[in-house]
């Protein structure tokens, strides 16, 4: 199943998956809209990719390479959702504090791409197109949970070598790479031998241990997002005090002050419970096409 959305059909639905965030945060979203915070096509000359910036005192501009799939949709209301993290942190801080750490830094994008998961199946009854919808879930799960903590482990048993004064040549690196994608993803994936070299082009083992927060981010997310949608008003109100918040507290704090303790294993738990739940969906909706 290929679909294909334009721009402005992708504007309406993450304004209409941020609905149940209340009417000021969709105002904002409108605000990024009308105001054209967003480069939105692929042009000549500009880098790949997606992702939200600015500074203090500019309005967070997001750089897009909208391309009409479900993935560019998703896209936008992620990187919307870093967007109005900076904003009302700059609303509400001082420049010291403005800016949000990386620990909580892809609580609120994810939240945003859930919300928007969410509210298209919540609408969808074609077993096709319900199917296809639960499969991008599952990629997002799978790239953000378990591939994103892959990479911190073998980014852990790289610094670990080190410290027992192995050589870190390239040949060791592709060993263990490939031993963690067999032990990740089972032997009954067909692993081809060149995905071995896939360490070198992840442009994150070069900077800081940094991958571990996709993982802990979108648990965080997981569970925010279904007590916004269960829970209503309460839990909306302590979301947006969150994203108010930028760096003014220890991000363990801010987390719990929103409605998660990560220093429990709770929230993860929850988490992978929620995969298995979209997996029987999606086996349950396979059944009924065959």
């Amino acid at each position: 199943l290929k679909k294909s959305y334009t721009y402005e059909t992708a504007q309406e639905m993450v304004l209409k998956a941020v609905a149940p965030l209340g009417e000021d945060y969709q105002a904002t979203v409108r605000k990024a809209y009308a105001e054209r915070w967003i480069d939105v096509y692929p042009n000549r000359g500009k880098r790949g990719g997606a992702y939200s910036g600015g500074c203090y005192d500019s309005n967070p501009y997001i750089l897009l390479n909208f391309s009409g799939t479900l993935d560019s949709v998703s896209t936008l209301a992620h990187e919307m959702g870093h967007t109005i993290h900076s904003w009302r942190s700059r609303q509400h801080q001082p420049p010291q504090y403005a800016d949000y750490t990386l620990f909580v830094a892809e609580v609120a994008s994810t939240v945003n791409e859930n919300l928007l998961i969410e509210q298209l199946l919540a609408n969808e009854n074609d077993p096709q197109t319900r199917l296809y919808l639960l499969n991008q879930y599952l990629e997002n799960f799978k790239g953000t949970v378990y591939r994103q903590t892959m990479f911190a482990e073998f980014e852990r048993e790289a610094h670990a070598m080190v410290e027992r004064g192995e050589a870190l040549n390239a040949s060791a690196l592709n060993a263990l790479y490939k031993r963690l994608v067999t032990e990740y993803f089972g032997e009954d994936m067909v692993i081809d031998d060149e995905i071995q070299y896939e360490w070198a082009r992840i442009p994150h083992f070069y900077r800081p241990f940094y991958v571990y927060k996709y993982a802990t981010g979108y648990s965080t997310a997981v569970a925010l997002s279904e007590g916004i949608l269960k829970e209503g008003e309460p839990a909306v109100k302590r979301y947006k005090e969150f994203l108010s918040m930028g760096g003014s507290a220890y991000p363990l704090d801010e987390l719990r002050h929103a409605g998660v303790d990560l220093a429990t294993p709770a929230p993860v738990d929850a988490a992978l419970e929620k995969f298995e739940r979209i997996l029987d969906d999606a086996e349950a909706t396979l059944a009924k096409l065959q």
